[in-house]
């Protein structure tokens, strides 16, 4: 007898697979090499009934975990997490309250959010907002209605060119010259 997510099935195989991925690299005597192992997701196929008054609502429990990808715990021989990725069942004349079935249930692997709501306290102090941005330079606030002379001159030299005149700053300034 077995369980999934509560559920009493009778699982007469179960059957566990492991599978990796090697990379192989060709050598020009004996055999390649092998240079990278990577895990691959682990399989458990079952087969077994399921019987009894509750069969027909197992069955459409475990078809709605699977569409819905619900991540189903199974407990027998093995214990095991992950999403049923097939589910068959047969019906035929020898089982007058039950089913065959065969299913397979594949390990997955959820990520999470690496978001912090709140920050620690050492890293809050180095992202405090800046209260002090320095100086700024003022504009001018002439009116249309009130436009005088502008009070920058510039002087135009012999070929066509404006001349730049020195910027003045104020007295104890640390741009002052």
């Amino acid at each position: 007898m077995a369980l999934i997510d509560g559920k009493y099935i009778t699982v007469e195989n179960e059957s566990p697979d492991f599978p990796i991925t090697v990379t192989e690299q060709p050598v020009e005597k004996g055999i390649n090499l092998i240079d990278h192992v990577q895990v691959q997701a682990r399989v458990l196929p079952l087969t077994g009934v399921i019987v009894g008054p509750d069969a027909a609502k197992t069955r459409a429990y475990l078809n709605a975990a699977k569409d819905a990808g619900q991540i189903v715990s199974y407990i027998g021989r093995n214990a095991f997490k992950g999403l049923i990725t097939a589910f068959s069942t047969g019906h035929d004349y020898t089982m007058a309250d039950g089913f065959t079935f065969s299913m397979d249930i594949r390990e997955i692997r959820t990520a999470t959010s690496s978001y912090v709501d709140t920050l620690p306290p050492p890293i809050k102090a180095q992202v405090a907002p800046i209260v002090n941005s320095g100086t700024k330079q003022t504009q001018d606030k002439n009116t249309s209605a009130n436009k005088k002379k502008s009070t920058k001159t510039t002087t135009t030299t012999a070929k066509g060119k404006d001349k730049v005149e020195k910027v003045k700053f104020k007295s104890g300034s640390k741009w002052e010259d």
